[in-house]
């Protein structure tokens, strides 16, 4: 069992000792072996703070208040809990905040959105669903933590959360030293851009508190602004998710408004253009891990091949996949206003013709608007 002195090398008469009680522990020390851990476990970088999120406390309630959120009650839901993070577990003092890379080698990004019959797909969706991955690593990280303290009589509490409960994780990583909240409300790191997961680890542990990331790098740059599609950041830091397109194809279980689906392109889960225009993105580093690595080709892939999928197809391809989170019905709707969008295709008005029959009324719906777009574009 590794004594709670183990970072230590010079006190060496202490490797073998074991406090008896929690006052005696060397918390510096600590908190730099804990860090350690997680650099070990494949996290890219790791901050910890404490349980104040007064100040992006404010920001969210403006948010809902100014109703942002569309269909998303959940952002509503939990009273303070997303901003309180010890009501959420209480007895929570600090906050351990990690991220990961996401961003494979090689993968196509500009090249697949300026290919209309192409499906574009965010980068962050191609493969493993990191929920799962992140939640492991940070129990994983917990267990050592906990391993630990086992010899002392006091409990060492955590509880791991990955983008699935109420959490400010942006708001976390960024006191935690992270990162900055950029004017398209991304977390944004100077030395590794956007294209990163957050995980957090709660802990009743009275760790070392890192510096907030106070610097706010934009600077004048609204490269942001011009790039999305929607015209959906109204404000620096502030994304109308209404007319976002990650909400529309993803959050939104309902008909896409008419006037935004022109704007949509090819894009049938999520959209990346906020990120891809960011100047620090070019900083990115490439994930190592390869569970991140697109699957079944879906990083260049056309439209119609994954409109002939059926729901079986479907569920068998993007098993343990982010991409299974939209279901059949919104990957069928979301595709096929991809299909609308594309250049005029005989093949694809006989796709979406033969496809309606045996959709749902909110498919065809969606169906019926391609066709008549793709009918247009024959006659011009």
């Amino acid at each position: 069992m590794p004594s709670l002195y183990l970072l230590n090398p010079c006190t060496t008469n202490l490797m073998t000792q074991t406090p008896d009680s929690i006052s005696n522990i060397d918390w510096h020390q600590l908190t730099a072996q804990i860090k350690q851990w997680a650099y070990e476990l494949g996290f890219a970088q790791v901050g910890i703070t404490d349980v104040n999120m007064e100040q992006h406390a404010k920001a969210l309630k403006d948010w809902l208040a100014k109703g942002y959120h569309g269909e998303m009650s959940y952002m509503a839901d939990h009273g303070n809990k997303r901003y309180t993070p010890d009501a959420l577990v209480p007895g929570t003092l600090r906050i351990i905040s990690v991220r990961m890379n996401y961003m494979p080698e090689d993968v196509q990004t500009l090249e697949i959105l300026d290919h209309p019959s192409k499906a574009y797909i965010s980068r962050y969706a191609l493969g493993r669903d990191y929920h799962k991955l992140i939640r492991k690593r940070l129990t994983q990280l917990g267990k050592r933590i906990e391993s630990l303290f086992s010899q002392l009589s006091n409990d060492v509490a955590y509880r791991a959360f990955v983008d699935s409960a109420p959490v400010l994780e942006r708001g976390i990583a960024q006191k935690a030293g992270l990162g900055w909240i950029g004017k398209n409300a991304m977390l944004i790191n100077p030395k590794a851009g956007s294209y990163f997961f957050l995980g957090e680890l709660f802990t009743n542990l009275p760790l070392i508190m890192d510096e907030p990331y106070d610097d706010m790098n934009c600077g004048s740059c609204t490269a942001c602004f011009a790039a999305c599609p929607t015209d959906a950041i109204v404000d620096n830091h502030v994304v109308d998710a209404r007319k976002c397109i990650s909400y529309l194809t993803i959050e939104l279980k309902s008909s896409i408004p008419t006037e935004l689906r022109s704007k949509i392109g090819n894009r049938i889960f999520g959209c990346d253009d906020c990120q891809l225009c960011c100047p620090w993105t070019k900083f990115t580093d490439n994930t190592q891990e390869t569970d991140f690595t697109p699957r079944h080709q879906l990083d260049d892939v056309e439209l119609l091949e994954l409109f002939h999928w059926d729901e079986s197809t479907f569920l068998q391809k993007t098993e343990g996949m982010p991409l299974r989170r939209s279901g059949f019905e919104l990957w069928q709707r979301n595709i096929a206003v991809a299909l609308g969008n594309a250049a005029q295709s005989e093949h694809i008005i006989q796709a979406l013709e033969e496809k309606r029959a045996n959709s749902t009324e909110m498919v065809q719906e969606h169906i019926d608007w391609a066709i008549e777009q793709q009918i247009a574009k024959r006659k011009q």
